[in-house]
């Protein structure tokens, strides 16, 4: 039995589809419910997978916004069969950690990407290792992306990263807009890499580092990994599988 929780965008479009949806399916308190309904775009889901997670109950996303890549369509008739037959994907969660000019450290979590930007007009200068291996001595470039798997059809292909399965158990790391060196595209790696991004000019070149949505400002040094301990659990109808799109994505890809 599915005694959802209801949380929705303060927008008309949301509202409209919440009071939709009560009209059909009774609702419960978090603490007492066992599924989680999203309504909003994107970057919504984004914030309510970051803020709840902890609750360890699977999320069913409505989608009100524009693309809604990790959300479902909305289905007034097919609702209560979508939320009892569904698909579950385990997106697991990238960690960051940022040492700003301080020293003093900041943690955040990503499901899409973490985004290493320039944070003034001069471009970013960065060393990027791979383990104990270094991979690029010295990128010179608007900054870099590391992506999962979920968000490899993000941020990630507007910069001509590749896409990823969804079980691949691979990340990506690609320059944004590189001048030096221009030949490098980047590279796809375990997703039990550890990377660390060092900021080479901190004071005449700041940076910033992004999980998602999430800025820490003037990094010196940032390290990216999956996480061990935290994964998301998302719903899917059976026809609109998170694995399904990224697929799509591949195809468009190929014939564009």
């Amino acid at each position: 039995m599915i005694k959802p929780v209801i949380i929705f965008d303060k927008n008309k479009n949301s509202i409209n589809i919440k009071r939709s949806i009560e009209k059909k399916i009774k609702f419960y308190s978090l603490k007492k419910s066992n599924l989680i309904i999203v309504i909003g775009g994107d970057g919504f889901m984004l914030q309510s997978l970051k803020k709840l997670y902890k609750q360890k109950k699977p999320f069913y996303g409505i989608n009100s916004g524009n693309y809604g890549f990790l959300m479902n369509r909305f289905s007034q008739k097919n609702l209560v069969k979508n939320l009892l037959k569904n698909n579950k994907i385990s997106v697991p969660a990238l960690e960051m950690k940022v040492i700003n000019k301080l020293n003093i450290q900041k943690k955040a979590i990503a499901i899409n990407e973490v985004s290493i930007l320039r944070q003034s007009r001069q471009t970013s200068s960065l060393k990027i290792k791979i383990g104990k291996k270094t991979i690029i001595k010295k990128l010179v470039s608007d900054g870099v992306l590391v992506s999962t798997p979920a968000g490899s059809t993000a941020y990630n292909l507007s910069v001509d990263g590749p896409i990823l399965s969804l079980n691949s158990k691979k990340l990506s790391i690609v320059p944004i807009s590189a001048f030096r060196p221009r030949n490098w595209k980047g590279k796809i790696m375990s997703d039990k890499s550890k990377i660390e991004i060092l900021n080479l000019n901190p004071k005449k070149r700041p940076i910033s580092a992004v999980a998602d949505n999430i800025e820490v400002r003037n990094a010196k040094k940032i390290i990216v990994k999956v996480s061990s301990k935290i994964k998301f659990d998302i719903l899917y109808d059976k026809n609109r599988s998170l694995q399904k799109k990224i697929k799509l994505e591949q195809i468009r890809r190929e014939t564009t």
